[in-house]
């Protein structure tokens, strides 16, 4: 059997195991609150108030305070509101001179910074096209002097004496 002093020992030895462990997670905790308050807000009032809590409640305090925190860190405050910024950038996308990064509006012709040539009007229709389209996608028509690709033979040489004969006819005017 154990002798008396043994067991008193053991109980002794035990009993100063958890009183530590329970020290170290008390304090482990309190720390923990302290560091994760941080991150999610700025005020210093909330940042010892929170402490506190977690400090004079222990266990109990720690659940009122997850229970209290705000939802997120103030990390994901910011990408979220960079998300939501970068979202209204593309939802409310205003056309910028590619010459001087002005605001520009959608049927200018030219910059009134920079005078850069923006859009061009078709010859048929009269419409505004972007610079780079060789046909207007209202009309069809092709701009006068694009080049066209996959033609025959014969509708380049029918294109050729269309325009041959327009400025045939201008001449004579």
């Amino acid at each position: 059997m154990l002798e008396p002093g043994i067991l008193s020992n053991l109980v002794l030895i035990l009993t100063g195991f958890a009183a530590a462990f329970v020290a170290a997670l008390w304090l482990s905790l309190i720390f923990w609150t302290y560091r994760d308050i941080r991150q999610r807000t700025r005020d210093p009032l909330v940042h010892i108030l929170a402490t506190l809590v977690a400090a004079v409640l222990f266990l109990p305090g720690v659940l009122i305070y997850l229970i209290l925190r705000p939802t997120r860190t103030l990390e994901e405050e910011y990408q979220r509101s960079l998300e939501e910024e970068a979202l209204l950038q593309t939802l409310e996308e205003v056309p910028q001179c590619p010459g001087c990064g002005r605001k520009v509006a959608a049927d200018w012709l030219v910059c009134p910074s920079c005078y850069t040539r923006l859009r061009k009007r078709c010859h048929q229709c009269g419409r505004l096209m972007e610079l780079a389209w060789n046909i207007c996608p209202y009309c069809g028509t092709a701009v006068p002097g694009a080049r066209r690709e996959n033609i025959t033979l014969d509708e380049a040489l029918q294109t050729s004496m269309a325009s041959d004969e327009a400025s045939s006819i201008e001449s004579s005017l």
